[in-house]
């Protein structure tokens, strides 16, 4: 049978105060208030574990698409298909897990079960995924490759949606939970950025059967397996890491059972809050760049700028001091602008810095290939944009969170879940437009497949250049348009908090016998 509509009082649904929202999960449950801290173990329990989350980004972001076009000889646009097919399956488990972990009803909580359930299958399927049959190839290479991606993304989906939700259970601070996220920012970054430098610095050196470092299928091999014994690791840290916390965290609504209608009713309840959807739109642009900008990251780094597998590992160590000035950054400005106008101030110039060395290079301004001091004019614009465009990554997150708490007075509901949720579904889903697009790229300037350095025609790698950068840019500029009707600010959000307790003390205050 379908939920009843909630009831208000001044305008705050009741059931807010009792059902999923109070300011008590469990029985025993601490008493929570406005502006909760949270201590130094509990956010780093909370931020490792998106360590695993970063080792799966940073290996399909970096290398998935060139391991099997250049490496395996699938053609990109085959790969760039069946990385959005897995997309797609994984996109469309996204809400269902989101709101299956709002609701979930067991003695470990809502997110925790998930958490446990996820760690082993998510490091066997990336493993696998870069350790196909030998000899495999063709239409059997391409269904193997869909296969594994599709696992993948599912179990990380599976773990990251409700680990992320954490935060804003942990914490309902306006800038607590942005200095948590700026954390786990932190963590997931460098635990990518570790696996990428053994990659390039350690496992993709040359062999005699292959000169060139980035063409070294065993290195691959060995990659995967490394990169999915630290993602249970993280899993598990941080799961157990948190599982004291459990008793303190927000309750499900009472359980029903499982009707689809209701289940879309509240989903569209939940989604449709005008702020989640200025955040939402910003996200299409968004993810759409930053697929196409990281599948083609190693085409140009390799045949663009002509760097080595040694020189490439310094591009990726450029990645660890920006990771760590967003960290330290973010709750600053944060603190004195606001989210919003610090996520757009950051972004806007982020954003305008990544296709930059291109159109310097189209234009010959950039250092020749080769010379001593490409490389460091590099590592300085990768340095410094992506700082940049991880601060405002972490800003608009914290955004998110602040969501849950106006969207709990309106629906009577909490949906950290569904909001987390959705948002890593459309990054997903727009994430795989850009990938497949990048494939599209390379098969529209004619770029070959399984081609060496110095095989490939400078025409190609000018036209390359010339249709990336004006794509790369337009998208990103149009994702920081659309976070303009955003409207939660620092008093917003303590208005919120307010109107929440004072349900709760309302509800409190009535006997339960008149309660409705």
């Amino acid at each position: 049978m379908a939920a009843a509509n909630p009831q208000k009082t001044v305008g705050v649904p009741r059931q807010v105060a009792r059902v999923g929202s109070g300011p008590r999960l469990n029985p025993g449950g601490k008493q929570r208030s406005m502006g909760t801290k949270v201590d130094s173990r509990t956010k780093f329990f909370y931020g490792i574990g998106s360590v695993a989350f970063g080792v799966k980004d940073s290996g399909f972001a970096f290398f998935l698409l060139f391991y099997y076009g250049q490496v395996l000889g699938l053609p990109p646009s085959r790969v760039g298909l069946g990385i959005l097919i897995a997309l797609v399956c994984d996109a469309i488990v996204d809400p269902i897990v989101g709101h299956a972990s709002d609701h979930l009803h067991s003695r470990w909580g809502r997110r925790h079960p998930f958490m446990y359930a996820a760690a082993i299958p998510v490091g066997l399927a990336f493993w696998m995924l870069f350790a196909p049959p030998r000899g495999l190839e063709g239409d059997g290479l391409f269904a193997y490759f869909v296969g594994m991606a599709v696992l993948v993304r599912l179990f990380i989906a599976v773990y990251e949606i409700p680990s992320t939700a954490l935060v804003a259970e942990l914490s309902d601070d306006y800038d607590e939970r942005t200095a948590m996220m700026s954390l786990r920012y932190l963590l997931g970054w460098w635990g990518g950025l570790v696996m990428a430098v053994i990659a390039y610095g350690v496992l993709l050196h040359p062999t005699p059967a292959q000169p060139i470092g980035q063409l070294n299928i065993e290195g691959y091999r060995v990659y995967g397996l490394i990169a999915a014994l630290l993602m249970v690791s993280a899993i598990l840290v941080s799961a157990l890491g948190t599982h004291r916390h459990i008793p303190n965290l927000k309750s499900p609504p009472p359980a029903q059972p499982f009707e689809l209608r209701r289940m879309l009713r509240e989903l569209a309840e939940s989604l449709a809050n005008r702020n989640f959807l200025a955040l939402f739109l910003g996200g299409l642009f968004g993810a759409a760049a930053a697929g196409l900008s990281s599948a083609l990251s190693i085409y140009f780094s390799t045949f663009f700028w002509s760097l080595t597998a040694e020189q490439m590992l310094w591009l990726v160590l450029a990645y660890f001091p920006a990771a760590l000035l967003a960290f330290a950054a973010t709750p600053r400005i944060s603190a004195r602008w606001g989210k919003k106008q610090a996520a757009l101030a950051t972004g806007l110039a982020g954003f305008t810095l990544i296709p930059v060395p291109i159109v310097l290079r189209l234009l010959d301004v950039m250092p020749e290939n080769g010379s001593s001091t490409l490389l460091p004019t590099l590592a300085t614009f990768t340095m410094i944009e992506i700082a940049l465009v991880i601060t405002s990554s972490i800003l608009v997150s914290a955004m998110v969170a602040d969501i849950v708490e106006e969207s709990e007075l309106r629906t009577g509901r909490r949906s950290e879940g569904t909001f987390f949720a959705a948002r890593m579904f459309v990054q997903k889903i727009v994430s795989g437009l850009g990938v497949l697009g990048s494939g599209l790229l390379l098969t529209a300037v004619g770029f070959p497949a399984g081609a060496k350095p110095g095989e490939v025609p400078p025409e190609t790698l000018w036209w390359l250049g010339a249709v990336y950068a004006p794509i790369v840019a337009g998208l990103y500029l149009g994702s920081m348009a659309c976070l303009l009707p955003y409207r939660i600010d620092r008093e917003g959000h303590r208005q919120n908090l307010a109107r929440l307790m004072a349900a709760a003390e309302q509800d409190h205050e009535t006997p339960a016998a008149l309660a409705p």
